[in-house]
């Protein structure tokens, strides 16, 4: 069978499994959901219910980084596993990731946005001074670690574009806007209608990324 995506499209996990299997070119079917209406079909390949999930023959890739991997095991051309930096990586997905989103969303958490912009800052700085000595995170090419790490820059970025814009992390500001103009990324970012049960299969990576 062909392999099939959950995804959505803002959803930062979902981005760097998109990511990981754009760059592997590995043809999958891509389905768009909708968080707030969840197709039943999504639910039922995985009671967890966020997105990304990747269906297989034989087994169901519940997490994000378990679907780059497994997608860059398949075929990895430019060495992206070599750059798998779980340390980096867990940092990210912890305490950045904690900070972020009560920054971002601190009406849901009722929690100060300053001081969690100002602890998601202290990690910003960490990797612009790390990337002071490198082009990317692990050396002058992408890996795995810049890829996983990237949407979620991204999203703090655009919290407060101009704030952010105007921090002195000129190095970070490089790798972001690299990774923001690269190709790949927009040929992940097409926009989808939401997929539902009966919609003819949409098989990516697309040669071409959609409109939008």
């Amino acid at each position: 069978m062909t392999p099939v995506l959950y995804s959505f499209r803002r959803c930062p996990y979902a981005m760097r499994a998109r990511l990981a299997l754009y760059q592997s070119g590995l043809v999958h079917e891509h389905r768009e959901i909708v968080l707030r209406d969840k197709a039943p079909e999504f639910i039922a390949a995985s009671a967890k219910a966020t997105v990304p999930v990747l269906v297989l023959r034989d087994m169901v890739l519940e997490e994000s980084l378990d679907i780059m991997r497994w997608a860059l095991v398949q075929n990895d051309p430019d060495a992206w596993l070599e750059g798998d930096d779980q340390t980096l990586i867990h940092r990210n997905d912890t305490q950045f990731k904690h900070a972020l989103d009560r920054y971002k969303y601190a009406s849901r958490y009722g929690e100060d946005p300053l001081e969690h912009r100002r602890v998601a800052s202290e990690i910003l700085h960490d990797l612009d001074t790390r990337l002071a000595e490198t082009t990317h995170l692990i050396g002058d090419d992408p890996k795995l670690a810049d890829i996983a790490i990237f949407p979620f820059i991204r999203q703090f970025a655009n919290t407060d574009r101009p704030w952010f814009d105007a921090q002195d992390w000129p190095q970070l500001q490089r790798w972001l806007a690299h990774h923001l103009d690269h190709q790949r990324f927009a040929a992940i970012m097409g926009k989808y209608p939401k997929w539902q049960a009966g919609d003819p299969p949409t098989l990516a990576p697309a040669k071409q990324c959609p409109q939008g």
